[in-house]
């Protein structure tokens, strides 16, 4: 439940990122999207709560996925919850993206598609920390010194492995959202 609401901050705070800079100054932009990177990645996180599900122990003894309700329900929960959070996200995401790129000058599409492949580095980053070193975001707001030289010693060959395979998967989301926003445009 809780990194469901982590999940919806980032969604909540891309609605109100202007993509034209005379809609928002400076001011108010900068800030809300700073907030919003170091919340964005609680969005996708919940993707990787999907491996809790195996401390249902959902096999029977022959292997086959037991019929039990209670499993199929808190399964439901989650995947409806982790598939809103991240596809939601993802929009934010590139409205972010968007935005940055419009209040940095930046109007051609391979800046764009950079943009957004930083944020997705970013973000699988950040996934890492909170996964791994069970940082959640709210305590970089809190205690940002004590948190420093924990991120300055956690790259590690595991870490680089984890943090390229979110990456790969968050860029088929966006594959697949650029499908769907080109099936409907035409």
């Amino acid at each position: 439940m809780l990194n469901t609401f982590l999940g919806y901050i980032p969604i909540e705070l891309s609605f109100h990122i202007k993509t034209n800079s005379k809609q928002q100054s400076a001011l108010v932009f900068w800030p809300l999207t700073i907030v919003w990177l170091l919340f964005y990645p609680n969005a996708p996180y919940i993707l990787t709560d999907l491996l809790h599900l195996s401390w249902l122990n959902p096999n029977d003894l022959n292997g086959m996925l037991k019929l039990d309700g209670h499993i199929w329900f808190l399964y439901t929960c989650l995947l409806i919850s982790a598939l809103t959070c991240a596809f939601i996200g993802f929009w934010g995401l590139l409205h972010v993206a968007r935005s940055l790129d419009n209040r940095l000058h930046l109007s051609s599409e391979l800046f764009g598609f950079l943009t957004t492949c930083g944020l997705i580095f970013l973000t699988s980053i950040g996934l890492y920390i909170g996964r791994f070193l069970r940082v959640h975001t709210v305590y970089l707001i809190i205690k940002p010194k004590f948190y420093v030289d924990l991120f300055l010693n956690m790259w590690n060959r595991q870490m680089i492995i984890f943090v390229i395979m979110m990456t790969i998967i968050q860029l088929v989301i966006y594959w697949i959202y650029t499908l769907i926003t080109a099936a409907q445009q035409d």
